[in-house]
Parts: structure tokens; sequence; C-alpha cells
């Protein structure tokens, strides 16, 4: 979704990434990288490793840019690149300038995960759709506040779960608790997250 268009029932193809982990910095280069699907893609690196990839939405005081986020299968790291810095962390939540080491902070990420649901024995695609919104550095240089947001979205229903520290598998443990029973979260892409 488009900047401002979140919860207005209106769905928009996002522009393609605007980098994938430092590698693509143009938009032919990108799409002979990876699938141009909306909102996913997979990456093959040099080695046998694979990096999935969603693009999505920074914003903050001097405007809105599409961005890609990037992890590296069974690794636990992410990694994007906002106004030409490198970002990376162990989560979202605590992505810091490579170079720098400085937090992210004062801002809105927001992008879509596809993810399979297993509902009685046959897998559903799902949309994991998260707003994750760090506050103002403080004394330390970490946001003052960090308020991740999920829904998914799976069966014509929506189910959210928000968090203030930003913990991706507390998130996720309060929407696997809304679901029909029997009802189970699929893909490896959880894993990294």
């Amino acid at each position: 979704m488009d900047p401002g268009s979140r919860g207005a029932g209106r769905t928009r193809r996002r522009p393609g990434p605007v980098c994938l982990n430092g590698a693509a910095e143009d938009r032919s280069r990108a799409d002979r990288l990876c699938n141009t699907a909306p909102r996913t893609a997979t990456v093959r690196a040099m080695s046998t490793e694979s990096t999935d990839v969603w693009t999505g939405w920074y914003r903050d005081r001097r405007g809105a840019e599409a961005i890609a986020l990037a992890t590296a299968s069974g690794g636990h790291r992410v990694n994007t690149r906002i106004r030409g810095i490198e970002y990376a962390g162990p989560h979202f939540a605590a992505l810091a300038a490579v170079e720098s080491g400085e937090r992210l902070s004062g801002c809105v990420l927001e992008w879509d995960m596809p993810l399979p649901v297993t509902l009685g024995g046959a897998a559903e695609q799902a949309t994991l759709a998260c707003l994750l919104t760090l506050g103002e550095a403080g004394p330390e240089g970490t946001p003052g506040r960090v308020d991740l947001n999920l829904t998914l979205l799976f069966g014509g229903a929506a189910y959210e779960s928000g968090v203030a520290d930003g913990d991706f598998d507390t998130a996720l443990g309060r929407i696997r608790r809304q679901l029909p029973e029997g009802a189970e979260l699929g893909g490896r892409l959880l894993e990294s997250a």
C-alpha cells in the first residue's frame, strides 16, 4: 500500500525495489535479479543462500520513499537501504546504519509479507501487513519507543496484534491465538523475522 492508504480498502501495486542489499540501484537490474511480483521476491546470491525481499515504505519528517527489506534465509539479519544509507540489524526493530552504527529512529516502516496459512490440511495464501513505528532517539541513541503492529489478512478476516517493544515473535503469537482452531502459520520467513 502506498503511504496513507492503510485501511482505505484499496491496494496499489508498489514500485519495484529501489535496492536489494545494495546489489541493484536501478529498476532494470532489479528486474533481472528478482521476481517483480508485488511485495516479495527471492534473490539468489553468489552462494547457495537465498534472500527474501519485501518492498515497502519508509516515512519520516522529510517525506516517504519506497524501500526493500531483505532477510537471509536461515539467518537472523535484516537489511535495507534508505536515502543511500545501508542499515542492518538482527531484527526489524533494531536496524542501525552499517557505517556509523546509528540506530534508525523517528520514522515508520511499512511492508507486507505473503504468508501461507494451513487450515484443514490445505495451505492458503495470506498477507501479513507490518507497520513498525520507531520513536525519536533517546539519550542512548535508541528509539524512545518501538511499536509493531501486525495484521494478518486471511480468509476474509483481519487478525491484528500490536506490541510496544517491537518483538515480532510476541506479535505473531497473539495472532496465532486468534486464528480458527487448527490453523497454522507457515513459511520460513518467520524464522528470520
